[in-house]
């Protein structure tokens, strides 16, 4: 550790040394800033220490968020990689962390298996490896050392005090943690082995082959029943599913069940659950820097499936307190029941219920006010139908849900979804277009049609263009529809309605592939290493647009902070509610626009439950 920027000092605990009583007082009191590079596990891991020693010193679970800063929010706000080691390469500090440190945190911080080479040992201590331990002193104090050199490197660019607010609230949503249901997530990984091997003994059984999880072995036999496939991807084998029958339809059916890998989620539960029933650290703030929005961990609340069962409550108990076989006789795939009830297994503690309320078509709306597309505005103003109105003027004839033209409604949805940032016919494939009917011919003029149906919008894609090429070009601040773009020091940004700012590092133009220029920035790619990334007009519109609506969700939590907040995924809160909370108090506040997004028409709405679920 290091006291306002003096010399770093290590404390070794295995010699006898003791923590100074300051430091440990300093951990605990209110008027002390602590700062570390990803603070929480830091904070985490000394409030154990602190209860185990201390245990006077701090009546909470945890230490209070509200003195702890984290570089690792200064450095990903900023579009850096995550990792210590990678913003110190990208910076080029002078002391960067260590290499051999993965090793020593192996060899001294993970159980070793017990040989007799080592006396049996299962753990490496100090004494095992005292030139190793002097290694592993000088890691832990070139961590801090670099630590407060990324802080330094960052100073100049301050992040709001607003966002310090937002953080120290991801923080206590996340020592707050969500209550599971052991007993359900206990018997759905018991019932979820029976069905795999039940499923593997039937493939078996039809094909011959040894290893039914093997794709190579279950493509070439697919390929001796006249079935020429090289991969057996989702996509594959529901096509494949239409258009077979017999022993390969079988097959195939059983193929899709034992592929269902969202039945993990339990497992996950179960390895971070805390000894109180809940589990903790499920959000990472900041996780997606180039917009802001959070990233999920442990159990990846983001990607849940979603639940159609029609008796939810019959199918949750009977995986309670019954057998695979019980199951087997009710429902004809044992693991999309699973799968289902994963958000089930999340639960509002005893005498508490959940509210769930979430934003209606919140990028939609954002997008439609800041391109200042009024039909549209209109259309949520007055709580329509915005991919009938889509499809209604696409077609250029009225259509209703349900009601007259009602099967133009679908392609409207899949134009809105699919090309509000740019997208052609790719995007219109990779959204289902196809898997849902349409026709390879039709989907180019489904595009067109909604450009034209969308006039602004795509003006507004082109000015961001225009604004950020213009700032980047002249070194000059230029301003659109109360975004604020300028380029200093090597550095794009791009200032929200809402003051906090997007980074793009280093902007410079190349060639793109249809022979004009783009803008290309560096920054952590999709193979998830620093590298040259180009972009556009509707790219950078789809960022502030995105960046937008998690500020909108943020500022609501903000709004919500009385409540107990036990998860966030995308557009939607999740509230550990007392049973006289009402669902209009909740999406009533939500439904409040912030005083930077005057204009905006947002509508919030929800509903309660005693599980989580998706109504």
């Amino acid at each position: 550790y290091s006291v306002d920027r003096q010399s770093v000092k290590v404390i070794d605990l295995t010699c006898g040394e003791k923590i100074p009583d300051e430091v440990i007082h300093a951990l605990v009191e209110a008027n002390v800033i602590k700062t570390a590079y990803n603070a929480h596990f830091e904070r985490i891991c000394l409030s154990a220490y602190v209860h185990r020693f201390y245990p006077q010193l701090l009546q909470e679970e945890f230490l209070s968020p509200v003195n702890w800063h984290c570089t690792m929010i200064n450095a990903v706000y900023m579009t850096f990689p995550f990792s210590l080691k990678s913003v110190g390469e990208v910076l080029h500090l002078d002391k960067q962390k260590l290499e051999e440190g993965k090793d020593l945190i192996k060899y001294f911080c993970v159980p070793c298996s017990p040989t007799k080479a080592n006396g049996f040992r299962t753990r490496n201590r100090a004494e095992d490896s005292p030139e190793r331990w002097e290694r592993f002193k000088a890691y832990n104090r070139r961590d801090v050392e670099t630590e407060i050199a990324i802080k330094e490197k960052l100073h100049s660019f301050p992040i709001p005090e607003s966002l310090w607010q937002e953080y120290v609230q991801d923080q206590i949503i996340n020592d707050r943690g969500i209550l599971i249901d052991e007993t359900l997530v206990t018997k759905a990984i018991e019932i979820n082995q029976e069905s795999r091997k039940y499923l593997e003994t039937e493939i078996i059984r039809l094909t011959g082959i040894q290893n039914p999880n093997s794709v190579l072995q279950l493509t070439h036999w697919l390929q001796s029943q006249g079935i020429q496939i090289d991969a057996l991807e989702k996509k594959t084998v529901m096509h494949l599913l239409c258009s077979t029958s017999g022993t390969v339809h079988q097959v195939l059916v059983l193929r899709s069940q034992l592929a269902k890998a969202s039945v993990k989620k339990y497992q996950a539960m179960q390895e971070c659950v805390c000894k109180d029933g809940r589990a903790r650290g499920t959000f990472q703030f900041f996780g997606a820097s180039r917009t802001g929005r959070f990233a999920g961990r442990h159990i990846q609340l983001q990607n849940l499936p979603q639940n159609h069962l029609s008796d939810l409550d019959g199918a949750r108990q009977l995986v309670r307190g019954g057998t695979y076989t019980d199951i087997s006789m009710v429902y004809d795939s044992v693991p999309d029941v699973l799968s289902q009830l994963i958000r089930t297994a999340l639960i509002p503690k005893p005498g508490y219920k959940f509210i769930v309320c979430d934003y209606s078509a919140i990028e939609a709306r954002v997008l439609s006010w800041l391109a200042g597309e009024k039909w549209r505005m209109d259309v949520f103003a007055n709580n329509g139908d915005i991919y009938c109105e889509t499809a209604s003027r696409m077609f250029h004839k009225k259509v209703v849900k349900n009601g007259e033209n009602g099967e133009l409604r679908q392609k409207g949805k899949q134009a809105e979804l699919s090309c509000g940032y740019g997208g052609s016919v790719g995007a219109l494939k990779a959204m289902g277009a196809l898997e849902s009917g349409m026709q390879e011919d039709e989907l180019l003029p489904l595009v067109q049609s909604w450009r034209k149906a969308n006039p602004k919008i795509v003006q507004f894609w082109w000015a961001v263009d225009h604004a950020i090429k213009d700032a980047v070009r002249l070194n000059i601040t230029t301003r659109l529809s109360g975004l604020c773009f300028s380029h200093r020091n090597g550095l794009l940004t791009v200032q929200l309605p809402s003051e906090r700012k997007l980074f793009y590092i280093h902007p410079h133009f190349v060639e793109n592939g249809y022979g004009g220029t783009s803008i290309a920035y560096e920054g952590v790619g999709t193979n998830k290493k620093w590298c040259e990334i180009e972009s556009y007009g509707p790219k950078f519109v789809e960022n502030i647009t995105q960046a937008i609506s998690r500020d909108i969700l943020c500022h609501a939590m903000r709004q919500l902070s009385k409540f107990r907040i036990v998860a966030h995924v995308h557009d939607e809160v999740v509230i550990e509610a007392p049973m006289e909370t009402t669902v209009e108090e909740i999406s009533e506040i939500m439904s409040k626009t912030p005083v930077w997004a005057e204009g905006l028409v947002l509508n919030a709405d929800g509903y309660a439950c005693m599980y989580y679920q998706k109504n």
